[in-house]
């Protein structure tokens, strides 16, 4: 079991929960913390202090004060009134990872929340409970209103939710994992729909799959470049000490393990060619600079997923209740952003060694796009434009949302930062990108197939992985089919399992 204290949970913690369905309580200390705002909460209630989001409306109606026995209601009319959300559902995987990053705020101690609220919403994950959250309708402030709304619904036993398979009604999920619906009291809406959640879920999960498919992507330009009789030269560490950038080292220092002992290599060392195109040549500049960008998106979220983002919030040591602002997702959105133009320039640069391979003045003695019998036989003549559709798509996806800003709310939240947007656009990207690197690697087995000699140990066992699923080409056929199985293959993890058994590809 994961036990929350707000403090230590681990961008692994949200795969194992969000993925495999691992079990979630809250820790000892986090839960007198708990207790402990909340009973300062009740006693400024009692006191009858004036302060927003407890005793007064949200947003442009923080200037209304809220009678005493109306503040139940208060809470749960912000909770039904943004329910706004339009669109798609976030996946399962998604949703459960922002169910478990709002529990493990809430656990820090800060938000003002009841013990038992906190543990409906850890219940929900507790007994698979998925609530549908509608992707569209967030503006990264404050926080991811509308979708955080859709989740804490289910609580109050309204909405939707996945639940075995089906989708029920909020009030009947409930009842059939026999969870009770909560009653809001003063604050909790606010503590429930309030700060960076959706928006960090979905990134923490695409960092996950974008760090493989960066390792990955060097796996693909290792076959590539030895199908391409490429000279190993500018992979000499002694070019990349020169310039040490960690993730350019790391990267050359993959693609000399990768092509270790090849025969391929070996073959033409001393040959005539001296400089590859930068497709070939420049991959540990390009891949080393997107692991570059990947760590600092990385290093976000290891901080958000820990953060307190709601507000106000509450210091009762302090005896302070601030109304600030972290639910701002400005950091949260530069990481998307930035994740989703790097990671795209991974399929960019990929798409660049597939020309290498399909055109006949380019490849080395293969024959144009790989036909088997040319002419008769398109080979991966359209596979290849397939990669150009998704890699322009990508590029097209690339414009950071960030940079974009509509003032809501009559003005009072003038400044919002599209994070929520980013992170979708991100992972619109990375799915994209696993296709074109399948497509890559359909391509560089082929043109490998296709040579005397074989590549490098490792490599070879790649390929015989490949082949476990797709057949090489011998005349035209449904390739899409083909592309479909590796790609699967990629998001697998099976590959760099292979890659890893004797040394571990370095990010």
């Amino acid at each position: 079991m994961i036990n929350l204290d707000g403090y230590s949970l681990t961008i692994d913690d949200v795969i194992r929960v969000a993925a495999d369905y691992k079990k979630v309580g809250i820790s000892k200390a986090a839960l007198e913390k708990v207790n402990f705002c909340r009973d300062y909460v009740e006693r400024v209630i009692r006191e009858g202090r004036t302060v927003y989001g407890l005793t007064t409306g949200f947003g442009k109606f923080s200037n209304v004060t809220i009678p005493a026995d109306k503040i139940a209601e208060l809470q749960e009319n912000l909770i039904i009134s943004h329910c706004t959300g339009v669109g798609k559902n976030f996946s399962i995987a998604e949703t459960r990872a922002a169910i478990l990053l709002r529990a493990n705020v809430l656990a820090k101690g800060y938000s003002g929340i009841k013990a038992s609220t906190l543990q409906c919403l850890i219940s929900l994950l507790n007994k698979s409970i998925h609530p549908c959250i509608p992707e569209q309708g967030s503006v990264g402030a404050s926080g991811d209103l509308a979708p955080l709304s859709h989740l804490a619904l289910i609580m109050l036993g309204q909405g939707e939710a996945e639940y075995q398979g089906s989708i029920l009604s909020g009030a009947e999920a409930l009842k059939r994992a026999e969870i009770k619906p909560i009653k809001l009291s003063a604050k909790e809406g606010l503590a429930l729909n309030n700060g960076t959640q959706i928006m960090t879920a979905v990134m923490a999960l695409n960092i996950a799959r974008a760090k493989k498919l960066s390792l990955t992507a060097d796996i693909c330009a290792a076959l590539s470049a030895d199908s391409l009789l490429s000279t190993p030269a500018p992979f000499d560490e002694l070019v990349h000490n020169v310039r040490p950038h960690k993730g350019q080292i790391n990267t050359a220092k993959n693609l000399r393990y990768l092509l270790k002992n090849s025969e391929l290599r070996d073959s033409h060392l001393k040959c005539t060619n001296v400089q590859d195109p930068y497709s070939i040549r420049c991959v540990p500049q390009v891949h080393g600079a997107v692991k570059d960008a990947m760590n600092y998106v990385k290093n976000v979220i290891d901080i958000e997923i820990n953060s307190a983002t709601d507000n106000p919030l509450i210091f009762p040591e302090e005896d302070k209740v601030i109304s600030g602002g972290n639910f701002h997702g400005e950091p949260v959105a530069f990481a998307a952003d930035t994740l989703a133009f790097s990671i795209s320039e991974l399929g960019s640069i990929s798409e660049r060694r597939m020309e290498q391979i399909c055109n006949p003045a380019l490849n080395r003695g293969l024959n144009a796009f790989l036909a088997p019998r040319p002419g008769l036989d398109s080979g991966y003549m359209i596979a290849h434009v397939t990669a150009t559709s998704l890699v322009s798509e990508n590029k097209t996806l690339s414009y950071p949302a960030s940079v974009d800003s509509i003032p809501t709310s009559a003005n009072q939240e003038d400044h919002v930062s599209m994070g929520t947007i980013g992170a979708i656009k991100a992972r619109n990207i990375i799915e994209n990108l696993s296709y074109i690197l399948a497509i890559e690697l359909m391509l560089a087995t082929q043109a490998i197939d296709n040579r005397k000699l074989k590549t490098s140990s490792i490599l070879e066992q790649v390929k015989d992985l490949v082949r476990s699923k797709v057949k090489p080409l011998d005349k035209d056929r449904n390739i899409g089919q083909d592309i479909k199985k590796i790609k699967q293959l990629v998001d697998s993890g099976q590959i760099l399992e292979i890659v890893n058994q004797e040394e571990q590809l370095k990010l």
